[in-house]
């Protein structure tokens, strides 16, 4: 459901309740967590036996190659690698003409740093490119320190070096320890049917965990079947009776959501009780690496039931019993046309001047950042270049969260790491004790790494700045100074970039979160229209992360000041747009289910659609479906629904202006 008007009000600091649930177990993180730490304790133990410098760097940078699977991990360590072998040879390229020249030095960084940052927002180099650009920078700084070319040329290969070890061990572990991606992919639907017969069989049952399971969509599991089938563990057999299972769990999930949220829609015990035997005997047989096939399900005859909860029946006895059939090939017509490639560049790079805005505003805070430490002779408080380049993104909102977790992070694990230092390191006299010490603490920070996206920056953060303490070279050393200087570039980065992208340009999250309704009411759309079963299925889920994400975006709202949040009358509206595409889901999901392209739908979406201002969508009328009881319960569902949304709004509108008046 769209967050409420007082999750903007309180502020960007979650309350202490919601921290502990952030920080309860989810299925995987033990998991994760742990390959994390071993990786990042045997890391520490090949840095000090080689002897190489930046130790700390080595174990940090784990936390990026890491994914649940083995196979993503391994690729994405040596892609890495390769990235990293690519930058350090421009690097030296660079070098040869501006290493004596500090003017020609600064020329460079600024001109690499704008290009690389305007890819970062405006190409598909978005995921890397504003690393890429901190590394050049960095790395062209530490060249104009070296007093002599040989010095520098064997620091770039202690550089590489200081990516290359710890890609080994993330090799070495996976290929020991870490899980198959048909296994992830199995697991993750078995969890989704015993959750959804949990809910069956539990009148008024807590809806928080089924929500969050739809919001998260399901593809994550379609790659990792595809994983499981370049890595060799499924034929293409199973894959495509797989990928037939991911889109039947969807069904299941969203006829039992509508079960779980509608008096009407549930179903007697009678019913129910057999439909739940089926999901938990199908949920053993994929944690058991295999699926579900030839499934029988007979409900009780001589049962009367509510045509919604009869429409919810059908709709589970569908999608259990072709769990796993694969459909027949669409017949050359009723192909989907092949989908436009887009190329390297975003289509508006050349006309969005965001993206040059983005990339001009964080080059001159990291610029303005380095020449304040060149000019303090003070190196120690680097960070706060790094800074810069690492918590500056498109929008204020998302930029301002980042920044907030970064300080947070970096104060707790730098209290960690400064009590590591002065009272658990000077009694340690082995490199077991420091293997066993960085297991633990590397343990404590992927927990926080992994969890949900509100606080997971924090936990690379908290594992950075420990890092930054405890691991001060290849031999153990005590000096406090790198602890507080590190701690003091941070901050001192955090409030340059603060005032840059709140102050310059500043880009209110609202734009994407307006393209982004566009695009799902477009979805929701191509959902009733599919008439193909997998495909609608498929869509399905892809909506329900569309608004998932949607409501993230809104969520971040809170963290932009006053001067640059939207309008109180905005902020309404797109509450009440995301609260009617939540009314709308499910009962839509299952009419389209029953007959794809119903005219009556496409009226209460299109109707939906301009109460939000949003255009674009099919004008055509659709077809007009046969009578059918279970399809005019569900539209009647709607409808009401709908009408108790219009009488809330208005009170909500009121309040939101009250509490929100323009700065």
């Amino acid at each position: 459901m769209a967050p409420p008007a007082g999750d903007i009000a309180r502020g960007i600091w979650p309350r202490p309740g919601e921290v502990f649930r952030l920080l309860a177990p989810t299925p995987g993180r033990a998991e994760i967590t742990t390959r994390i730490a071993v990786i990042c304790a045997l890391t520490a133990l090949v840095t000090s036996i080689v002897t190489t410098p930046w130790a700390a760097i080595s174990a940090y940078v784990v936390f990026f190659m890491i994914r649940p699977d083995r196979v993503t991990s391994i690729v994405l360590s040596i892609a890495m690698l390769l990235l990293v072998t690519v930058v350090l040879g421009l690097i030296i390229v660079i070098a040869i003409f501006c290493m004596d020249d500090p003017l020609w030095r600064v020329v460079w960084m600024v001109v690499l740093s704008v290009s690389l940052l305007f890819l970062t927002s405006a190409s598909k180099l978005r995921p890397v490119g504003a690393i890429l650009a901190m590394i050049v920078g960095y790395g062209l700084d530490e060249l104009g320190i070296a007093p002599v070319g040989e010095l520098a040329t064997r620091a770039l290969l202690y550089a590489w070096l200081m990516v290359a070890i710890p890609v080994g061990v993330v090799i070495v572990v996976n290929l020991v320890m870490g899980p198959s991606p048909r296994k992830l992919a199995c697991q993750a639907l078995a969890r989704r049917l015993r959750l959804a017969a949990q809910h069956l069989g539990q009148a008024g049952a807590n809806r928080t965990a089924l929500t969050a399971c739809l919001r998260e969509g399901s593809q994550q599991i379609a790659t990792w079947l595809r994983l499981s089938k370049v890595e060799g563990s499924t034929s293409s057999a199973d894959l495509a009776a797989l990928q037939q299972a991911v889109a039947s769990t969807t069904a299941i999930l969203m006829a039992v959501d509508l079960a779980a949220s509608e008096p009407k829609a549930r179903l007697p015990v009678s019913v129910a009780t057999p439909v739940i035997e089926a999901l938990q005997a199908m949920a053993g047989m994929l944690e058991q690496g295999g699926y579900p096939v030839d499934i029988e399900l007979t409900l009780p005859a001589g049962v009367t039931l509510p045509p919604l909860a009869n429409a919810v029946a059908a709709e589970l006895q569908s999608a259990i019993a072709h769990f796993a059939v694969v459909e027949g090939k669409p017949a050359q017509a009723e192909a989907p046309p092949p989908k436009a490639r887009g190329g390297f560049f975003l289509p508006d790079a050349r006309t969005n001047p965001a993206h040059l805005r983005y990339a001009l505003k964080t080059t001159a805070a990291a610029m303005f950042c380095y020449l304040l430490y060149m000019q303090l002779d003070w190196s120690g408080i680097h960070t706060c270049f790094i800074t810069c380049y690492v918590v500056s993104l498109s929008s204020a909102a998302e930029t301002v969260e980042k920044l907030t977790l970064r300080i947070a992070g970096c104060l707790v694990g730098a209290a960690l790491g400064i009590a590591t230092l002065v009272w658990v390191l000077p009694a340690m006299t082995s490199i077991t004790e420091l293997m066993a010490l960085m297991f633990v603490g590397m343990w404590l920070s992927a927990w926080v790494a992994q969890g949900s996206p509100r606080i997971a920056y924090a936990g690379f953060q908290i594992a950075f700045a420990f890092l930054l303490c405890v691991l001060q070279g290849a031999a153990p050393a005590f000096d406090l100074t790198i602890a507080r200087d590190r701690i003091i570039g941070i901050l001192l980065g955090n409030v340059v970039v603060y005032l840059m992208f709140t102050r310059v340009w500043p880009v209110s999250i609202a734009g994407q979160a307006d393209v982004a309704l566009a695009a799902l009411l477009r979805q929701w759309e191509a959902v009733t229209r599919a008439v193909r079963t997998g495909q609608r299925r498929t869509l399905a889920a892809q909506a329900m992360a569309q608004q998932g994400a949607l409501e993230a975006n809104v969520a971040l709202l809170r963290y932009e000041p006053a001067w640059v949040r939207p309008v109180p009358e905005w902020i309404a509206q797109r509450r009440r747009a995301l609260t009617e595409l939540e009314a709308l889901e499910g009962p839509l999901f299952l009419i389209a289910e029953r007959a794809p392209g119903d005219a009556a739908v496409q009226t209460r979406l299109r109707s939906a659609a301009e109460r939000a201002g949003v255009s674009g969508l099919a004008t055509d009328s659709g077809s007009i479906a046969t009578p059918d009881t279970m399809r005019d319960a569900l539209l009647a569902l709607v409808d009401e629904r709908l009408a108790r949304i219009a009488r809330e709004v208005p009170d909500a509108v009121s309040k939101e202006s009250l509490t929100h008046a323009p700065a």
